[in-house]
């Protein structure tokens, strides 16, 4: 078995107040712990991903703040105290502070954040 305390995953992207910190647990799963400010649209981080979105399924917990998932099938609002699975082709935009704690497939969780550093670049 393994655990992840926050503050004992290490930091895979950081930047414009943003925090994504991920670590493999097992099972071919990862855990992220991910701060963004108000404000933050991950849509340009996700260009020339298939349809400039997010290809890795996240089952996950909103800790804090309130957000607006962007997808084929329209669009979807999560705030603090739901939990959630986001299919693969979604968009994440910030509307207030948040906060999340999340489990993604670590192969296809890392090529997304791989895209997105490449993006900063």
């Amino acid at each position: 078995m393994t655990s992840a305390t926050r503050n004992d995953v290490p930091v895979a992207l950081q930047g414009d107040g943003a925090e994504l910190r991920m670590k493999p647990i097992g099972g071919g799963m990862s855990v992220g712990y991910l701060a963004f400010p108000q404000g933050t649209d991950m849509g340009p981080a996700l260009k020339g991903m298939p349809d400039d979105a997010c290809q890795c399924p996240h089952w996950g917990y909103v800790l804090k703040g309130r957000l607006r998932l962007l997808t084929a099938q329209g669009e979807e609002f999560y705030e603090a105290g739901q939990a959630y699975y986001w299919p693969p082709g979604h968009v994440p935009v910030i509307l207030e502070d948040c906060e999340i704690v999340e489990f993604s497939p670590t192969e296809e969780f890392e090529r997304v954040i791989n895209h997105v550093v490449a993006q900063a670049g």
